[in-house]
């Protein structure tokens, strides 16, 4: 008998995650609403008010009606159970339960869909409580594809858009624009960059999550839509978009009807709407 065949193993000790985005990084970048009681919530807004000109004295008063709105973002709910076998459990060194690793991996998954439901209700359509009334992200407010990256120019555009509809930072607000491994890549490659946009895009390279560069604080964001070969990235003020949290519950339980074996869940409710379609901008790039 070769001596190699008394060699031993040494098993692992414990349970490493796959590469994967673990917490949420657009939910500081909007309005968080809390606690939602309810399958929604509104947003209310109130329309621009103009001046009129006073030309009589000692007149009657004229009245002006502010106009307003009403929006409905709808909750969704969401579970997710993670079984683990009792006779498992003996034959490992490490127990994903009571170790924690499956409710981290939980969790992970619960701050990637936060980010999903936000991504979404920036580029999607929010009805009013009317029930009427489609509110949907205009052409004016969406940069075309124009067969080219993620181009500066781009970035300048949406920046004028924001200061044309006084939604920046003049205004008090907080500009956010979301980026993928692409959009860097074509930044990087672009050559209309001055010395100083190179070193902004050399921080975002280095993995900075809250670096600003053109006005906007940069996210990287990897789940963007890709359709047609084409990606959407959306840039929009803190304002813009509103987030609500009706419940999150994680738990652990043994099931008496599988057999005793240990059940690891998370459930939670989310809703996210836009609030004012001039406060967010789509780019698109290939």
């Amino acid at each position: 008998m070769s001596i190699t065949a008394a060699f031993v193993q040494q098993w692992d000790s414990a349970i490493r995650a796959e590469a994967q985005q673990k917490q949420s990084r657009l939910m500081q970048t909007v309005t968080n609403r809390g606690q939602i009681t309810g399958d929604s919530f509104t947003i209310n807004d109130m329309l621009a008010v103009e001046l009129d000109p006073n030309t009589v004295r000692h007149g009657d008063t004229t009245w002006g009606d502010p106009g307003h709105t009403n929006r409905l973002a709808v909750m969704s709910d969401f579970y997710k159970a993670l079984p683990l076998d009792r006779n498992d459990i003996p034959k490992m060194i490490v127990n994903p339960v009571t170790g924690g690793d499956y409710m981290g991996a939980l969790m992970s998954g619960k701050n990637r869909k936060i980010d999903d439901i936000i991504y979404a209700a920036a580029r999607g359509t929010i009805n009013s409580k009317d029930g009427v009334t489609a509110n949907t992200l205009p052409s004016g407010q969406k940069i075309a594809h124009g067969s080219t990256g993620f181009t500066k120019a781009k970035i300048i555009q949406a920046k004028s858009i924001f200061r044309a509809n006084e939604a920046d930072e003049f205004e008090g607000e907080e500009l956010y624009m979301t980026y993928n491994s692409k959009a860097l890549e074509d930044i990087m490659s672009d050559t209309n960059l001055t010395s100083a946009d190179w070193m902004a895009v050399q921080m975002l390279q280095s993995g900075q999550i809250a670096t600003k560069w053109m006005g906007f604080t940069w996210i990287p964001y990897e789940r963007m839509v890709f359709s047609a070969s084409t990606y959407y990235a959306v840039a929009y003020a803190k304002s813009g978009i509103h987030f609500g949290e009706g419940y999150v519950e994680g738990n652990v339980t043994r099931r008496g009807d599988k057999k005793d074996l240990w059940q690891v869940s998370m459930g939670a409710s989310f809703g996210a709407g836009r609030q004012d379609e001039s406060k967010v901008v789509e780019i698109a790039f290939q």
